[in-house]
Parts: structure tokens; C-alpha cells; sequence
């Protein structure tokens, strides 16, 4: 845990988020275990498609990329992902040569390992670049939902600067969507993240943020409710 908590000021700070992209299940494995370990946390994908299904729904720090995977490849996924999002792209390859190291980065990656590599080195990559490109955590990023503001790190809601008093089960719910912002959430999935215990409960935390967040509640810009999906955040 020593080298997450070198990264944060505080215990506070959310833990990073990496995605694991390898077609090698050993390999996706050794990875996962050896970062959950470290105190990261840790989503994989076995190709370039399932990387698209999660970046749809949950937010990263850090893609660890395979270049050699069957179908689209490493190089053909980072340089498809650089044209919408800025997340830090970390390339491992068996090729070690210098061009596939320049192709690498010239199609817009970090960072560029090859294999075999040592668990330790592939950690201190990580963490160089989670330093250089995640600063925000340290003052606590935000997010815009009008004259209010959702503060990830200090978990505080404001509205044009004032703090707004939140229960524990509605900040509970509203961090959740502000670390997901765009995902549907149906009602069944925030009883089972935010231990709401029942769908009407959800319903009536999501009434009671909207009254505290939204200018109009009944027609709601931000907590927005998607027909027979369930709720979802769309920030500014």
C-alpha cells in the first residue's frame, strides 16, 4: 500500500483506477493481483472490444494496453481512444525495438514496456504516471453541475461556493454518480452499491438530491432519468 499512499496527501484520496488490456490470461492475472496488492484498483479486458464496453461505464486513471492482441490491435485502440479521452495509455509489447517504441508513442501512448518485465517496474511506470497526470486529486477535482459543484476528494456539495448539507446516504448515492458520470445506473444496481435497501429508497434519495441540485426538480438537467433504464449524471 506504501506506493499508493506516496501518491496522495491523505488516506482520503480515492485509490487509482487502472484498466487491464491483454489477450493473455495468465498475463491479465499476475497484473491484476499484483496492482490490487499495491492498493490499486483494477478492471481488465481480455481484447480491444471489452476495453470499449468498460470505458463506457466507469472511469481510469491508467490503461495498461497489450499491443499484440488478436482482432484490433494495442496501437489501432490507443490511437482510436486518443481521438475522444485523455487517459494516460501505458503500451506493453514483446517487440523491444526502438521504431515500435516511437510507433507507440506517436500514436498518442505514455508510456512503452516490453516483455518480459518485472512486476516492480511496470508498478513504478504506474505510478510516475498517475503522479504526472492525476495533480487535480491533490486540491480535489470537481464536478459542474451549474451553480453546484461536487468536490470527489472532500465528498462536499456547494452551490455557488456554499456548502450544502448532504445525509450519508445521499452522498453515498451522488459520489457514486460523480465517479461514473454518463452511466445509467438502474435502480437494482444503486441498492447494491449504495445499500439503499429498496428501490423506492433510491427514488426518494434521487428526489431529494435533485431539490438540492437541480434549478427546476421536476425537470432535472444533471440527475437525469433514463425511460425504463433507470438514473444517470450528466455534469456540464
Amino acid at each position: 500500500m506504501a506506493d499508493v499512499d506516496a501518491l496522495a496527501e491523505d488516506d482520503e484520496i480515492e485509490p487509482p483506477h487502472v484498466l487491464v488490456v491483454d489477450d493473455d490470461t495468465r498475463i491479465r492475472s499476475l497484473i491484476q493481483r499484483y496492482l490490487i496488492g499495491n492498493g490499486y484498483r483494477v478492471t481488465t479486458a481480455a481484447d480491444a472490444g471489452e476495453a470499449r464496453d468498460q470505458l463506457k461505464g466507469l472511469t481510469f486513471d491508467l490503461i495498461v494496453l497489450d499491443i499484440m492482441m488478436p482482432g484490433e490491435s494495442g496501437l489501432g485502440l490507443t490511437e482510436s481512444l486518443r481521438k475522444t479521452l485523455d487517459v494516460p495509455i501505458l503500451l506493453l509489447t514483446a517487440r523491444g525495438e526502438p521504431a515500435d517504441r516511437i510507433a507507440g508513442l506517436e500514436k498518442g501512448a505514455d508510456d512503452y514496456l516490453a516483455k518480459p518485465f518485472e512486476p516492480k517496474e511496470l508498478l513504478l511506470r504506474i505510478q510516475t504516471i498517475i503522479r504526472r497526470t492525476r495533480p487535480e486529486e491533490r486540491s480535489g477535482r470537481e464536478i459542474k453541475m451549474g451553480p453546484c459543484a461536487y468536490n470527489l476528494h472532500r465528498k462536499e456539495l456547494t452551490r455557488d461556493g456554499r456548502p450544502i448539507h448532504l445525509t450519508t446516504a445521499e452522498t453515498t448515492l451522488l459520489d457514486l454518480f460523480a465517479h461514473n458520470p454518463g452511466r445509467v445506473f438502474s435502480r437494482t444496481e444503486l441498492c447494491e452499491n449504495t445499500g439503499a435497501g429498496l428501490e423506492r429508497t433510491v427514488d426518494v434519495q434521487m428526489t431529494r438530491l435533485r431539490r438540492k441540485i437541480e434549478e427546476d426538480p421536476r425537470a432535472p438537467l444533471y440527475l437525469q432519468t433514463v425511460r425504463g433504464k433507470g438514473y444517470m449524471l450528466v455534469p456540464e
